[in-house]
This record gives C-alpha cells, sequence and structure tokens, in this order.
C-alpha cells in the first residue's frame, strides 16, 4: 500500500476544482495532507458539491478563471510551484456539446494545450496527469473493452475533444518532454481516461443520476433516454484513487514507465445498462419508476462503452474496491440522505471516503491508496 502519507505536504495544482469529481478529489487530497492550489470557473451547477461541502475551505489557493486564459493559468502555475498538476477543467457533458461545440473544443482542446503551456515555462520538474475520457477513443462497434494502444476517435464533439486533447498531450510529450529524456526536463506527462463516474454531489444537467434524484424527489417517473446502452459506471473515488495512485508513482519513482495513457474503469464483466442502474437506484431510494423516452431524432451516442484496466492492474498496480451495483446504491443513499440534511455534504462525502479507504482491493495487493 501506498503509505498515507505519500502525499503529505506535496503542492497540489488542481484545474477544475470547484466541479463535481475537482471537489471530491479535493477531500482526498486534503486528506492526505496535499497543499491543493485550485484554478477553475465558478462552479458550474446550483447547488454544487463545491459549495454544499464548502470545498473552498480545503484548498490553499483559490483562482476563478478560464483555463483558455494562457497568461493568468501560467502566472497561476508559477506562484503554486507544483510537483503534482492534475488537470480536470473540461466541458464535460456530451448533450452540451452538440448544441455548443466550438466552447466544447476551445475549452478541451485549448485548454489543454494552454495548461502544458505553462507547465513547459514554469521550468520545474514535476508530474502531469491530464483527465480524458472513455470516449476519447474510436467506437468499437462489436463492444470489445478498449485499451489504451487503440486509436483516437469520436463521433460527437465532446468525444472529439477528448481524443484531440489526447493528441494534444502525445504531442507535448514528444516534442517537449520525451519520456527518454526525462532526467534533462523533469515533467512526467500521463494521461487518464475514466469511465462514467457516479457518486453524491453531481448536479449537472443530462446526467443520469442527477436526473433520477431530480425525478424521484420530485414524485415524477424518471424518464430515460437509451435504457439498453453499456457504460463504465464507477463510483468517483474509484478513477481518483487511481489518478493519485500514479501521481505517487511518480513522486516516489519518477520515471518514463507512467509516462503514458492509463484507463481506470469497472471490473471486466462488471456490466451494468443504463436500465439497470435505474432500477438499482430506484430500488436503493426505495420507491419510484422509469420510463423510456428514447427518440429516435436524439443525437447519437456510443451503444456501449467498456474499458480494459489490465495495464494499470499489472504495473501501479490499481484496482476498483466497489462493483457498479454498490456504487450506484451508495450514490443513491448519498442523495437520499442529502435530500434531508443539505448541510450534511460534507459529512456525506468523507463516510464514503472513509468507507471506500477500508474496502479490500480485489485480489490485488499493491501500490494503491
Amino acid at each position: 500500500m501506498i503509505r498515507h502519507d505519500a502525499l503529505r505536504g506535496k503542492r497540489v495544482f488542481l484545474t477544475g476544482h470547484t466541479g463535481f469529481k475537482g471537489s471530491w478529489l479535493v477531500l482526498l487530497l486534503h486528506r492526505l495532507g496535499a497543499v491543493v492550489t485550485g484554478y477553475s470557473l465558478a462552479p458550474p451547477t446550483r447547488p454544487s458539491l463545491f459549495v454544499a461541502a464548502d470545498i473552498r475551505a480545503l484548498v490553499d489557493r483559490h483562482h476563478e478563471d478560464d483555463v483558455r486564459d494562457s497568461a493568468r493559468l501560467a502566472a497561476a502555475v508559477r506562484e503554486a510551484d507544483p510537483e503534482i498538476v492534475i488537470h480536470l477543467a473540461a466541458q464535460p457533458l456530451v448533450r452540451l456539446s452538440h448544441h455548443d461545440p466550438l466552447n466544447t473544443f476551445s475549452t478541451n482542446v485549448t485548454g489543454t494545450a494552454s495548461l502544458l503551456e505553462a507547465v513547459r515555462h514554469a521550468g520545474r520538474q514535476c508530474g502531469v496527469i491530464l483527465v480524458t475520457s472513455d470516449k476519447c477513443y474510436e467506437p468499437h462497434d462489436d463492444g470489445r473493452s478498449h485499451v489504451e494502444q487503440d486509436p483516437m476517435g469520436g463521433r460527437d464533439p465532446y468525444s472529439a475533444s477528448k481524443g484531440a486533447a489526447e493528441l494534444v498531450a502525445a504531442s507535448y510529450r514528444h516534442s517537449f518532454f520525451p519520456p527518454d529524456r526525462l532526467s534533462e526536463h523533469g515533467i512526467q506527462l500521463a494521461t487518464v481516461r475514466a469511465g462514467n463516474v457516479i457518486g453524491g454531489g453531481d448536479w449537472a444537467a443530462d446526467r443520469i443520476v442527477t436526473d433520477i434524484v431530480r425525478h424521484l424527489v420530485a414524485g415524477e417517473s424518471v424518464p430515460v433516454r437509451n435504457p439498453t446502452a453499456i457504460r463504465p459506471w464507477q463510483h468517483v473515488l474509484e478513477p481518483l484513487s487511481g489518478y493519485l495512485t500514479l501521481a505517487c508513482r511518480m513522486l516516489r519513482e519518477p520515471s518514463s514507465r507512467w509516462c503514458t495513457s492509463w484507463n481506470f474503469g469497472p471490473a471486466s464483466g462488471d456490466d451494468v445498462t443504463v436500465g439497470q442502474l435505474t432500477d438499482i437506484f430506484i430500488d436503493a431510494w426505495g420507491s419510484g419508476s422509469w420510463v423510456d423516452v428514447h427518440a429516435p431524432g436524439a443525437p447519437i451516442e456510443t451503444h456501449v462503452l467498456r474499458l480494459a484496466i489490465g495495464k494499470a492492474d499489472r504495473e501501479l498496480p490499481w484496482q476498483p474496491r466497489l462493483s457498479a451495483q454498490d456504487a450506484i446504491r451508495r450514490t443513491a443513499a448519498w442523495y437520499r440522505e442529502f435530500t434531508e440534511r443539505p448541510s450534511a455534504a460534507r459529512e456525506l462525502c468523507l463516510a464514503d471516503l472513509e468507507a471506500h479507504a477500508t474496502v479490500a482491493v480485489g485480489s490485488t495487493a499493491g501500490d494503491s491508496l
């Protein structure tokens, strides 16, 4: 196991810290004793986990700025003098990308380049972890799990923007941060591709869990757009623990072997359709129903997405702790409790964090958080 003090006192620069995943990551980093500088736009939703759990109080420096503002971003990186950089800031919604493709490409592609430029000119050794998406891959029509060597693709603006962000990272890795010259530049650059994360505190539009909660609270049937679609569902703490396992490897054993791409998803065979997720969530909630509202003319989304996580298991090693069903039930319990005690957001997150840390890791005993 990585020692609990592996990140203690380490300076971490985190973009996108006001979002759902970013807020959870600040909580986790704070628990591990890291010194966090956050750089992000204002919280993207109302309510937001960032506000509800008072995440602002847990960061050392808080910047509300756009990652596309290269001058401000570069100044913030220099001031933070980070040992680890984690880039989460993004336009994260598939359906919104159909309505606003230019902003999606600008944020997800240009924003990534701006961050890498800031790191390049900061002039200090650090580990850089760029968070993209499972949707960066050219889809497999036969449902096979994606491995890290698969080609980038994207059949919608969001997916294409994440594939393009990966290409930007690859170009910087080859042009400015070549792994075989790590001793000269000191930048360990990795990209990480996670599945569909769920967990308490996500209120983004067009997210299945958010839709379920809103309709259950209102006493309405839950509309489900793609009930047979398969996604790599996982609790938000799963990929975050993977990112930090990689970060700790970079800190403890700087090496070219970390300077590549990594999948973090559920265990092989842990498939759950959107309809099954909704059934499990409603059962855990204690009441409710759903209705299929699939529309033939709706924006096309990949029907089956699976991630192969063998590389992370072998080389870090890292494995998920929760099954998809456990993740769904844990998420439902968080929202159910929050509806009755809105002031308990941070308490509920910390309880989930502590519970997650005590769950045994599959059959792999190793260097995971």
